[in-house]
C-alpha cells in the first residue's frame, strides 16, 4: 500500500491512450441513456437501437445508480467499510461511489478501475476526494485480475476489510469466464470484506430483445442472465437482506423510482465471512 496521503493520485496523465471513436464502449453508452454528453455516434447508434425498442432502459439507468448509492451509503455508515474497488466504474456522473462514502466518512479511499480512454481522459474529474481519504483511478481490464489487484493494493490496504464493486460490468464476462474472475478478486480481500454487484436479467422479453438489437451494433457484447446465474456470483458469502432482488427492491428509500419500474437489473450485497 502506497504512503502517498494526497486526496487523489492519477496513472499515466499525461499519456492517455488513443479514444477510438470507430468502436462502442458500453461506459458511454450508459453515459448517453444518462443523459450525459461524452459519447460518440457509434455509442448513439448502439445506444439508440436499444431505446428504441425498449425505452425502459432509462430507468435501469436510474435505478442502478439509486442501487449504488444505497450500497455505498449502507456500507458505509453500517458496515464500517472505509475502502472501495469500484470496476468498471464509467463515466463520472452524480454520486460517485467516492463521494457517497467520502460524504459519510471522508477518510475513505476509493480506487476505480475501467479500460475506456474517454473514461481515463475524464478521470480529473473522478479524482476530486477529500483532503482526508484517497481517490484513485486504474486502468486496466476486468479480464486481468492480477493487474487489477496488483496495481489495487498501491492506494488499498489489503489487510483491511474492502468492498469490492462490480456494478453492471459482468454481463460483459462470458460463462466461463465470470466465476474464477470474480473468485480471483474475492480471493485476494480478507474476511469482512463484501462483494456489491448487479447485472441486467432475461427477466423481460422485451429487454432480451432490445439487448439482442444492440449488441448487433457493440464491440462488446452485454449478456443477460437470469436471477439465478445472478445470485450464484455470491455463492460462499453471506448475503445480506432481502438478498439477490431486483435493484429496485434492494431497500429502497421515498422519492426514488417506483419499485415497478426497472425491475429487469437484479443485484445484492455479501459478506465475507
Amino acid at each position: 500500500m502506497s504512503d502517498d496521503s494526497s486526496p487523489s493520485t492519477y496513472n499515466d496523465p499525461d499519456r492517455p491512450a488513443p479514444i477510438d471513436t470507430t468502436r462502442t464502449h458500453s461506459a458511454r453508452i450508459w453515459n448517453y441513456w444518462m443523459g450525459g454528453k461524452d459519447h460518440y455516434p457509434i455509442d448513439r447508434i448502439a445506444g439508440d437501437q436499444v431505446s428504441e425498442s425498449f425505452p425502459e432502459i432509462v430507468d435501469l439507468a436510474r435505478t442502478s445508480r439509486e442501487f449504488l448509492i444505497r450500497v455505498v451509503t449502507h456500507l458505509t455508515e453500517e458496515a464500517g467499510i472505509r475502502q472501495f474497488l469500484d470496476i468498471g466504474t464509467g463515466m463520472p456522473t452524480a454520486n460517485n461511489t467516492h463521494e457517497v462514502a467520502q460524504g459519510i466518512a471522508p477518510e475513505c479511499r476509493v480506487v476505480y478501475v475501467d479500460n475506456d480512454p474517454l473514461v481515463l481522459a475524464h478521470a480529473r474529474a473522478l479524482l476530486v476526494g477529500t483532503p482526508e481519504g484517497v481517490t484513485d483511478y486504474i486502468d486496466a481490464d476486468l479480464r486481468d485480475p492480477d493487474a487489477i489487484l496488483e496495481k489495487a493494493a498501491e492506494t488499498l490496504d489489503f489487510d483491511r476489510p474492502i468492498a469490492l464493486m462490480l456494478m453492471g460490468v459482468l454481463g460483459h464476462i462470458p460463462d466461463e469466464d465470470m466465476q474464477p474472475i470474480v473468485q480471483k478478486l474475492l480471493g485476494a480481500l480478507p474476511s469482512g470484506s463484501y462483494l456489491a454487484s448487479y447485472d441486467g436479467t432475461n427477466t423481460s422479453e422485451a429487454y432480451n430483445e432490445a439487448i439482442e438489437a444492440g449488441n448487433k451494433h457493440g464491440d462488446v457484447p452485454y449478456i443477460l442472465r437470469s436471477p439465478e446465474a445472478v445470485a450464484a456470483r455470491f455463492e460462499g458469502l453471506e448475503l445480506l437482506e432481502p438478498g439477490v432482488v431486483p435493484c429496485p427492491k434492494w431497500r429502497p428509500l421515498a422519492g426514488e423510482l417506483s419499485a415497478r419500474r426497472g425491475l429487469d437489473q437484479y443485484g445484492g450485497v455479501a459478506r465475507k465471512p
